[in-house]
């Protein structure tokens, strides 16, 4: 039985228990989540609701944050600006189906066609006690202009995303929209060496240089009782509290799962079930072979002002059926790797996070792949001592600008983490290595590196965001694909390194990326933006690699869509 049609199953037997109100979920490059974050730090502690590391954001978690970041505002605990103020009405506006308050400040006066655009925020919302839906047109055209590359570089998506509730117990969406992209070189070489888009899926060329791709996305939510919420959906996920995430991170493209949310007292608990596609060559139209995998974490209130969580994921593949091991929520994967005699790859994780002064948020996680004390104690360059951290900051109202928001994060990964040995038995690649569709389930540069990530945000006034940030990596390269293993490529199997010892972070070719943006963006109505950016990046490495300069200029206009960032 395929796993789409299990997970088909499983939706069908939950439904008879779906009593209690229900929500959708909103993207984590939202314009909302900036100041999701923003409402949680001004309150000096982690919230009650304990949803924040795990995203896609549940838009009712978020809207029950923004009503007691309201009251503490209008008892005078939190003192809002003037931008704060714009964004919360336009969360609201953003969120209808879960505010009940007046609603004027956010109605339109004299709607299109007197049933469009009712709501600032949706061109079309329907809202009574049994039912709600949203529509929304989805736009995006962007020009770009690059130093040494071609002519007629551009950004073109049209589309429509939808979002309802029924009868307070089923919450469904759906996002699906076109694009034609040709991007700087550097993204069209990203394509050609690894055969995908970067956060797509299927492609299509488009005039030799650019691609052709569609974008969807969509899932039905619903609880099984009055703690736990399941989502059946073609969606992405990410978990933690940075700007990368050693987890499990939304770089790459869409894929089935199944998701539980159990939340209960200080607890919250997901695990996600999911149907992933390993390494392929891009030949043409054919069934593509197919692997799993299971993310579970559980983090806890410890406290007013931390939480801390615990991780574990193990991805797998058969060529014939689905590990039902491993689809257990609650056992420790390690153990049943021992039992089933499969050791397929495993992941184990710490994080946290911390909110201090009603300024500051600090945040990390601890990724360990493999471990063995007693090698590493011998020699820590080891091949095998495989992990990765991350540790960073967030500083908002910085220096008492008010919206000027900073942010540092540091994240370090050592050679041959993620990656796994070929399996010549079944696939002649290694099947459960940490990605999908050809991309990095976790980090976009895969292994072996140093990265250093600052970001200012500061929204000087309302309608306007300005955002600069400056990306820098080292990272040990192979030579080619085949040349000597240094652990970078998590494409590669790790059993064709030489040697087990003399890994250092950095091994191989060094490389040295700069990746530095500012962007400006200006909403001249709700949810419509004018964007202009700059991008300048550096990329040294030494021969047989080809160091590259690039600096690309855009200007555009959007709609009900995110920023398109090339931030690898």
């Amino acid at each position: 039985m395929q796993f789409k049609e299990r997970l088909l199953i499983t939706a069908a037997l939950c439904l008879p228990a779906a009593l209690f109100s229900q929500s959708t979920y909103f993207s984590p490059a939202s314009k909302h989540s900036h100041f999701i974050d923003r409402m949680e730090i001004l309150q000096g502690k982690v919230v009650d609701q304990n949803f924040s590391t795990n995203k896609p954001y549940n838009r009712k978690f978020a809207g029950d944050l923004a009503l007691v970041f309201d009251s503490l505002t209008k008892a005078g605990t939190i003192k809002l600006s003037k931008q704060d103020a714009y964004n919360l009405n336009s969360f609201y506006a953003n969120n209808s189906e879960w505010y009940n308050g007046d609603e004027s400040a956010f109605q339109s006066k004299k709607p299109f066609l007197k049933s469009l655009y009712t709501n600032k925020a949706n061109f079309f919302e329907h809202k009574d006690k049994d039912f709600f839906i949203a529509i929304n047109p989805v736009l995006n055209f962007q020009l770009m202009a690059a130093n040494n590359d071609i002519k007629n570089l551009f950004i073109n998506s049209r589309g429509v995303t939808i979002r309802a509730r029924i009868a307070n117990k089923i919450g469904a969406y759906f996002n699906l929209w076109d694009n034609q992209e040709r991007g700087p070189a550097f993204v069209r070489n990203w394509v050609s060496t690894y055969n995908a888009v970067p956060g797509a899926n299927f492609y299509k060329s488009f005039k030799t240089t650019g691609v052709d791709y569609f974008q969807g996305s969509g899932g039905i939510t619903f609880p099984v009782t009055k703690f736990i919420d399941v989502q059946l959906a073609y969606d992405k996920n990410f978990i933690g509290n940075g700007y990368r995430s050693l987890f499990l991170s939304d770089f790459g493209g869409n894929y089935y799962f199944l998701k539980l949310n159990t939340k209960i007292w200080k607890f919250n608990y997901q695990n996600i079930f999911a149907e992933l596609n390993p390494k392929f060559t891009k030949t043409g139209d054919y069934l593509l072979p197919k692997k799993y995998a299971a993310f579970h974490h559980l983090s806890i209130n410890i406290n007013k002002w931390l939480n801390i969580g615990v991780f574990e994921s193990v991805v797998f593949g058969r060529k014939d059926y689905i590990e039902l091991s491993y689809l257990n929520p609650l056992i420790f994967y390690r153990l049943i790797e021992g039992n089933i005699g499969s050791p397929d790859k495993i992941h184990e994780g710490l994080d946290f996070k911390a909110n201090v002064a009603k300024k500051l948020q600090f945040y990390g996680q601890l990724l360990i792949d493999e471990f063995n004390f007693q090698k590493i104690r011998k020699d820590w360059t080891w091949w095998g001592n495989k992990f990765g951290y991350q540790l960073g900051a967030k500083y908002i109202n910085a220096f008492n600008v008010p919206n000027l928001d900073l942010q540092a994060e540091v994240n370090v990964v050592r050679p041959f983490t993620y990656s796994h040995y070929s399996d010549s038995a079944q696939y002649n690649f290694p099947i459960a290595n940490n990605t999908h569709y050809n991309q990095p389930l976790a980090h976009p540069l895969g292994a072996n590196f140093r990265e250093f990530i600052g970001i200012a945000t500061w929204q000087p006034i309302t309608r306007l965001l300005l955002t600069g940030k400056i990306i820098f990596a080292q990272q040990g390269l192979d030579s080619s694909a085949t040349s000597r293993n240094f652990g970078s490529n998590i494409f590669r199997p790790y059993d064709d390194r030489i040697g087990d010892y003399g890994y250092k972070i950095g091994s191989g070719l060094k490389a040295n990326l700069l990746n530095a943006s500012f962007a400006a963006s200006y909403e001249v109505k709700e949810n419509v933006f004018f964007d202009f950016s700059v991008l300048i990046r550096n990329f040294d490495a030494p021969k047989p690699l080809i160091s590259k300069n690039t600096t690309v200029v855009s200007a555009g206009v959007r709609v009900n869509l995110v920023r398109r960032d090339y931030d690898f």
